[in-house]
């Protein structure tokens, strides 16, 4: 969606200024595209909502799942690219705060 956006900037200036060999006709395929895009990315954000998943941070992938340790309230993490769901942190700590998971304990 990142590149869309750039792309379209771009040829929203070069259509200002001097076309670029571009018409009016490729900023509108990239909007559609661009809002399309959009569209399924809301939904999926919609649908983790719907499971309980805490989406973080979308650029990354980052989520939490609500869960319980001792007692109190945690947020198991995970980001695209673990394997796993390998780190806990509390509300207040964030991802900065992250611990590994004892499954032992």
């Amino acid at each position: 969606m990142r590149d869309l956006d750039h792309e379209q900037t771009e040829l929203h200036s070069a259509i200002a200024g001097n076309g670029g060999g571009h018409s009016g006709s490729d900023l509108a395929e990239t909007r559609s595209e661009l809002e399309s895009l959009a569209k399924v990315a809301s939904a999926c954000a919609d649908r983790l909502d719907e499971l309980g998943v805490i989406l973080k941070d979308p650029d990354v992938g980052l989520l939490d799942f609500v869960s319980e340790r001792e007692g109190e309230i945690v947020l198991l993490c995970w980001h695209v690219g673990e394997d796993e769901v390998a780190w806990w942190h509390s509300p207040q700590d964030g991802f900065a705060g992250r611990k590994p998971i004892d499954w032992d304990e």
